[in-house]
């Protein structure tokens, strides 16, 4: 990976305060894969994006996560503390499977790819009424290739896909690309029951990539009132020599 510079990373983050949580975690994926199309990481599987997001979190801010929550059981809510290792996150990149998912019930027989962010976007966009429908949408977007009964399936018939066949591939594609949700389950130390917790990396790497961006500008206010350097000069300074300069300032 290409380790983005601190101008670059400063525009990312100046360009995700006016968006939402879509929106700031394709900017950050553009941040870990610069040279990509847009409809390439558009199309990405969740799990591959999932990698690039760890990859670029490790680059930035090395490889040691710090994850906190609270116990979910009835009258404990104890804070409950446990770390990730980003680096072993970021290699867990399995490919798409080639020609992509079979899934076979009853009368059907279909392949699906596996879903991007744009396939999320879409049907949040749809604004479904409830769950089932939007896993339709979902299943409906990423078939490739349908039959019902021997014969190629109409759009008539997947705007009735069953249940089933949406169950089997929601587990064809958690089993296909496992990265697309972290999902654990932590202990209490204090009551010992079972917290579920669920880390959402681009959410996580926005909220540190917030707090280093405007620890980043105040520094630039520091050394620009005290020198007169200009931003692009300042930023240019490797972090260890910004830092010493900020100490005599504080000297002086």
């Amino acid at each position: 990976m290409a380790l983005t510079g601190p101008a670059e990373l400063l525009a990312t983050w100046e360009a995700g305060l006016a968006e939402r949580a879509a929106g700031r975690a394709l900017l950050l994926h553009r941040a870990a894969r610069p040279g990509a199309a847009p409809d390439a990481l558009l199309s990405a599987p969740l799990g591959e994006r999932a990698a690039d997001l760890f990859a670029l979190r490790r680059a930035l801010f090395g490889d040691r996560m710090e994850v906190t929550l609270d116990c979910a059981a009835a009258g404990c809510g104890a804070a409950l503390e446990f770390e990730l290792d980003a680096g072993e996150l970021a290699a867990a990149r399995p490919g798409p499977p080639e020609g992509g998912l079979p899934v076979a019930e009853g009368e059907w027989s279909l392949r699906f790819r596996l879903p991007g962010a744009a396939d999320l976007a879409a049907v949040a966009a749809a604004h479904p009424p409830d769950e089932a429908h939007a896993r339709h949408l979902l299943a409906t977007r990423c078939v490739l290739a349908a039959r019902r009964a021997g014969r190629e399936a109409t759009a008539e018939d997947l705007a009735h896909l069953p249940e089933t066949v949406l169950k089997r591939f929601a587990e064809a594609a958690e089993e296909a690309d496992p990265g697309a949700e972290l999902t654990l389950d932590v202990a209490c130390p204090e009551c010992g029951a079972p917290t579920p917790a669920e880390l959402d990396i681009a959410a996580y790497l926005w909220t540190e990539l917030d707090a280093w961006a405007r620890d980043l500008l105040l520094d630039v206010h520091l050394l620009a009132s005290a020198y007169g350097w200009s931003e692009p000069e300042i930023l240019a300074l490797s972090p260890l020599r910004r830092r010493y300069y900020l100490e005599l300032c504080a000297d002086a």
